[in-house]
């Protein structure tokens, strides 16, 4: 039996009123760390147990060689979020974490047909379209004004639990309709403003945050570029993963205890009421249990299917899963000075190759990537003299029709084919000094991740709001969910929302204040900019 500081004999120590609440948080990726956060400055006993060696989850860090890789997520969108949490527990987070803001962005390189080097400066971004699209670069102005009422509109639903189909009736919802548009896709609903497809493309890539296809991806997520170009995209020094670090840090400092490489192997359940979790180390008791752990894989493994009504084994198959990925990183000789911090390669035949990601479930012949050249902006990530390739292609995720064992030799020479002709990185292959290969096989059966598929579960309409697993889990009683599983969905900023929501319902549910987790109004970035020119 596991004994620590925060374990509690329940023959010889009361359980009165008066003893702070226990809660035991399942998984340390981003949801995880911003409720430890949030909980533990509400007064509660707060224990994270993790799998892994160390914080992160997706977010954490591949280190080897003085390289140092982001694992998932490569910069740091709407930093308003996790200011917000920050300033709640009385820190700031341009203090604890520094950050610059890239100008310019990234660039979009629309396979034979030219590219785009993207700016926040609207005169700018404005002079770049007109270049390949005259008609349509006086319509940027429009996109960004209206992609901002639609969030000011939308946002206290963002911001808010669903946990009944109720919540869609409300009058303030059923208001939205004609600017939400949900019968459209975000490509149809960027065609109100620009008729050049790569113009489009350019602006509806960021579905691909979510996993999705922009010509399925609900039109609610053209919000998604507005963020890019209204708040900025910002590269944590050290990569996102020293943002999970920083938060892991101050948990500790708070009291948060960690227990790392320890995997959860139940959750302990009274009924249908949770009371703690087992590990090889023991039990852990609890008032609460909080999951951060991939939503479909957790179930499937952590709980009982008998004790599972509306999300049994049976119906989570039956779900629709986000793509994968297909990931390189990659420490190379020498610097990459004509390559942006962000690149983005969108395949020749772009709907061919999202049919093969979505539906034909095979990998393409010319395949959309992602490079990330970071050391440009941040020398700590490497060597002197020396470069971090972060490397990404979108790929289906686990499916019959990619056996990885097989294809992946195949697939690694077509990726750094594409890097030395569309990137224009020379004599990469004899320039590499590290590397290490991730795949949808290695996501699934390495990282736990159902089905490979890394941006969790669709963002359909049918896996959205309501529809999606419920911040306070409807299925048990005493387990709540964070993460890109629950609601709002994935991404950074969402998944850091899910965790203040989730509180709130936690906490209310104790009888305990929770009036200063609110916030009435939106409260602009205080990040100091300091931004970096390529």
């Amino acid at each position: 039996m596991a004994i620590s500081t925060l374990d509690t004999d329940r023959n010889t120590r009361s359980r009165s009123a008066d003893r702070p609440r226990r809660v035991l948080i399942v998984g340390a990726g981003p949801g995880g760390l911003a409720a430890a956060l949030l909980l533990r400055h509400a007064g509660l006993e707060v224990r994270v147990i993790e799998r892994m060696p160390h914080v992160g989850g997706r977010t954490s860090a591949i280190q080897a060689d003085g390289f140092r890789f982001d694992l998932g997520p490569t910069f740091f969108l709407y930093p308003v979020v996790l200011e917000r949490i920050f300033r709640r527990i009385g820190r700031r987070l341009d203090q604890e974490i520094p950050m610059v803001k890239l100008d310019p962005q990234y660039r979009v390189i629309f396979g034979d047909r030219g590219d785009l080097v993207c700016t926040p400066n609207v005169e700018q971004m404005e002079a770049a379209i007109a270049k390949l699209a005259p008609n349509d670069a006086p319509n940027l102005r429009r996109f960004l004004a209206e992609n901002r009422d639609k969030l000011s509109r939308f946002r206290p639903a963002l911001e808010s639990p669903f946990l009944s189909w109720r919540r869609l009736l409300s009058w303030d919802l059923m208001k939205l309709l004609p600017i939400l548009r949900p019968w459209n896709s975000v490509d149809d609903d960027l065609q109100r403003y620009f008729a050049d497809e790569r113009i489009r493309l350019a602006f509806s890539f960021q579905s691909k945050y979510l996993g999705m296809s922009p010509f399925n991806c609900p039109s609610l997520f053209s919000i998604l570029s507005f963020l890019e170009y209204e708040f900025g995209v910002w590269h944590p020094i050290g990569g996102c993963s020293a943002v999970s670090d920083a938060m892991a840090r101050v948990a500790r400092e708070m009291g948060v205890e960690f227990h790392l490489d320890e995997p959860v192997r139940e959750v302990l359940l009274d009924g249908r009421k949770a009371v703690g979790v087992r590990t090889d180390a023991g039990e852990y008791r609890a008032d609460a249990v909080v999951m951060n752990a991939d939503f479909a894989q957790a179930m499937k493994k952590l709980i009982p299917n008998v004790k599972r009504r509306r999300w049994t084994d049976e119906k989570l198959a039956k779900k629709r899963y986000s793509c994968s990925t297909y990931m390189l990183y990659l420490g190379i000789e020498g610097l990459e000075k004509h390559l942006h911090h962000h690149t983005i390669y969108t395949s020749n035949d772009y709907l061919s190759n999202l049919a093969d990601i979505e539906s034909n479930h095979r990998l393409s012949d010319d395949p959309s990537v992602y490079v990330q050249n970071a050391c440009i902006t941040d020398t700590t990530l490497a060597p002197k003299g020396k470069s971090t390739l972060y490397v990404l292609s979108p790929v289906t995720h686990q499916h019959e029709n990619v056996d990885w064992k097989k294809e992946a030799p195949a697939f690694r020479e077509r990726i750094l084919r594409q890097l030395e002709t569309k990137f224009g990185v020379a004599d990469l292959s004899k320039r590499i000094l590290f590397e290490r290969e991730v795949t949808p096989a290695d996501w699934e059966h390495g990282y736990e991740i159902y089905r490979g598929a890394t941006f969790n579960l669709a963002h359909n309409l049918g896996q959205m709001l309501h529809m999606r697993p419920q911040n306070r889990f409807e299925d048990l009683d005493k387990v709540y969910l964070v993460g890109g599983g629950t609601h709002p969905g994935s991404g950074l900023p969402v998944i850091y929302e899910s965790a203040r929501i989730t509180s709130r319902l936690l906490l209310q549910d104790f009888g305990l204040d929770t009036d200063w987790l609110e916030e009435t109004e939106v409260v602009a970035s205080s990040m100091p900019v300091s931004p970096v020119s390529h």
